[in-house]
């Protein structure tokens, strides 16, 4: 998903703000709560409409993040001013990947042919942290169509060892030789 300037803009100024406190974890809770709230699409349609006094969409938004920071709340009084609701997706994106960067953690979603055993799944988060010298986050999914092998995607980053891509290699060889 690509994610709007604005969002990263945002995104950069709480991880500082989380930086500077050292409260990167209740940031994350907080976005976290906030991503949940604006992925209503109730909660857009009242934080965007011109009829709903700020007073009161700051009282809804107390009453529907209890226990937020001031900070957070701040953020989306200042996001509902500036008619950028629809950037809390990716901001809260955003942050997640430069915390994870932060603290050497990498994301990594297999897909093979069949589930991996729990033995495998072990194995594999064990290798792929040793070479890629991060803590390895591994997301396991089940395609058949790639018929043996697997399949890893690590960021930006594709890895396709699948059998079927094997097979279609062979073919392009023995058909253009």
């Amino acid at each position: 998903m690509a994610v709007a300037a604005s969002a990263k803009r945002y995104a950069q100024a709480v991880f500082q703000i989380a930086e500077a406190q050292g409260t990167f974890d209740q940031w994350q809770q907080g976005l976290d709560a906030l991503a949940a709230l604006a992925a209503d699409p109730g909660f857009r349609v009242l934080m965007e409409s011109p009829r709903i006094p700020a007073t009161e969409k700051a009282r809804l938004l107390r009453e529907q993040l209890p226990g937020a920071d001031q900070l957070l709340v701040q953020l989306v009084q200042l996001l509902i001013s500036k008619r950028r609701v629809d950037s809390i997706p990716g901001l809260v994106e955003t942050y997640r990947e430069m915390l994870d960067a932060r603290r050497c953690v990498v994301h990594v979603r297999v897909t093979t042919a069949t589930r991996l055993a729990d033995g495998e799944r072990t194995a594999l988060e064990t290798q792929l942290a040793q070479r890629l010298g991060k803590t390895v986050h591994l997301s396991a999914n089940v395609d058949a169509d790639i018929l043996g092998g697997a399949v890893l995607r690590v960021g930006d980053k594709l890895v396709d060892g699948s059998l079927r891509s094997r097979l279609s290699a062979m073919r392009r060889q023995m058909a253009a030789g």
